[in-house]
């Protein structure tokens, strides 16, 4: 076998030339790397930012890097959590230019989600230089999730499969969310962590509160009934998230639409309506379970509607439904003469097939696109 060198003369589009030693089997690239080879890389790719209060920025990408990467390096404000595809935190909406999922990346996004042009900033590369707009405000991106401590206040149960979780923030530790965003919790002495959304809002810290769905075999299910006491000490990491209750629309008619303990950001979004300044807007709660036995925080409801006159709640139950709920899913109990205002803006939460279905439904009474926003809530084992 002959190994003797093998001679390559790579022609420059300045008519110069260099000889080149090569090995056989070995990448001409590397060689010329290791020969001190002028060699030209792709320039990077220029990526803007838009945001929805106008803010816009500018950064730089890598060919074939991690734009989220790229984002948090140059200290964008973007939101993200999980940077893995999975949760859609870093949505976005790809307006100019090329992006691409990187090689071997998954998304959640469905082929007419991503055919729209929606991008998840962590799984995407910028082919060429592009515009994305986003759907918050450059001050929520700027709001970085954080870890702090706090102590168990009460564990109260509030129907056969849920639980009310209130914890107390340790001396010296602060909280900034949004209602609507989600919190990790650790589970103690088990290594994973679990995403709720408080019920309870900025103004009641240092307390917070959590509507957790017990799980048969799930790993904070089990900590909760089992271990959990008063005083214990838990680990929480956040705010994180895109769903939140929009400040540009406070003054337009809302519609909530919630399924299990995806009332818990909803409660969060609505007291914080309650406690805002100025006129209060037009609300519609459609909360609901598959069984009646599984309803909860009706009282909370309740008291709700008598501090907001213009607050109105449909409870629903799929089976065993008594007089004065609805015998269905929350969103059959949406009306025709629901969405007078076309600037009404809707808020849903729970689980996936409830979203498509409420969101088939509300675009077709005339709710615009734009205006829905949702989270989709998913059981973790």
């Amino acid at each position: 076998m002959n190994n003797s060198m093998r001679q390559v003369t790579p022609n420059f589009s300045d008519d110069a030339t260099r000889g080149l030693s090569v090995v056989p089997n070995t990448h001409v690239l590397d060689a010329m790397t290791e020969q001190e080879m002028p060699i030209v890389s792709e320039p990077k790719r220029q990526v803007t930012l838009n945001f929805s209060d106008g803010e816009t920025r500018v950064f730089s990408v890598a060919p074939g890097e991690n734009i989220l990467d790229a984002a948090l390096e140059q200290d964008m404000p973007v939101l993200f959590q999980c940077r893995s595809g999975s949760c859609s935190s870093c949505i976005c909406t790809l307006k100019d230019g090329d992006a691409n999922t990187l090689a071997g990346a998954s998304s959640t996004l469905l082929p007419s989600e991503y055919g729209a042009g929606q991008r998840l900033l962590c799984v995407s590369q910028a082919e060429t230089d592009c515009s994305f707009e986003l759907p918050y405000s450059s001050e929520v991106g700027s709001n970085a999730a954080h870890e702090v401590n706090v102590f168990i206040d009460s564990i109260e149960r509030i129907a056969i499969n849920a639980v009310r979780l209130t914890v107390e923030l340790a001396d010296d530790e602060w909280m900034d969310f949004r209602p609507g965003q989600f919190m990790q919790i650790a589970v103690p002495g088990v290594g994973v962590v679990r995403s709720y959304s408080p019920s309870s809002t900025q103004k009641t810290l240092p307390k917070m509160e959590f509507l957790i769905r017990l799980l048969p075999d799930g790993v904070m299910s089990k900590y909760l009934e089992e271990v959990a006491a008063a005083d214990d000490v838990l680990t929480l990491t956040g705010p994180y998230g895109a769903f939140f209750l929009r400040e540009e629309h406070r003054r337009s008619p809302h519609i909530f639409v919630a399924g299990g303990t995806g009332l818990s950001p909803i409660l969060s979004m609505i007291d914080t309506l309650h406690q805002s300044s100025g006129r209060k807007p037009p609300m519609l709660l459609s909360f609901g379970s598959a069984h009646a036995e599984t309803l909860f925080a009706l009282e909370d409801i309740q008291l709700r509607e008598q501090w907001l006159p213009t607050l109105e709640a449909r409870i629903c139950a799929s089976n065993g439904a008594v007089e004065g709920q609805h015998p269905g899913n929350p969103v059959s109990a949406l009306r025709d003469d629901d969405v007078k205002d076309p600037n009404t803006v809707a808020y849903l939460c729970g689980p996936q097939p409830m979203i498509d279905a409420a969101t088939s439904r509300l675009l077709e009474l005339g709710v615009k696109a734009e205006n829905i926003f949702a989270e989709h809530f998913v059981a973790s084992n």
